[in-house]
């Protein structure tokens, strides 16, 4: 008997599970931005880090200057910049800001619980 095709549920949800089953899941993170902005600036360098320290080859971190992709942003409802969108692992969260609150930032992301100790830094020992 031939195997039914696969539709674009079937491929959403598989890919769904995939993300939320893996222990070490794939970041996928959509950072909206105003063009070369000081503020703008700060959060591309502020997640690069976070990303960079926490999530060392496991991110995909997609910048996006609303200025010259208004569609994508129209599309995404972004009503301020910057924005971070946490588009896997679910459940998708946004940020808004320069992102230079680490602490909020991993919570964000459940990299850290709440009310646990943040992870003392090498050079600082």
């Amino acid at each position: 008997m031939p195997r039914k095709p696969r539709t674009t549920r079937d491929n959403l949800s598989s890919l769904k599970k995939a993300a939320l089953t893996r222990s070490n899941p794939r970041y996928v993170l959509r950072l909206y931005v105003v063009g070369t902005t000081p503020r703008s600036t700060r959060a591309i360098v502020n997640i690069r880090k976070i990303c960079d320290e926490h999530l060392a080859g496991r991110y995909d971190l997609d910048v996006i200057d609303v200025l010259k992709h208004p569609a994508l942003a129209a599309g995404e409802q972004i009503i301020a910049a910057p924005t971070l969108i946490k588009k896997l692992p679910l459940p998708l969260r946004r940020f808004i800001g320069d992102m230079s609150s680490t602490e909020r930032i991993l919570l964000g992301l459940d990299l850290r619980s709440y009310g646990e100790q943040p992870l003392p830094n090498v050079q600082d020992q």
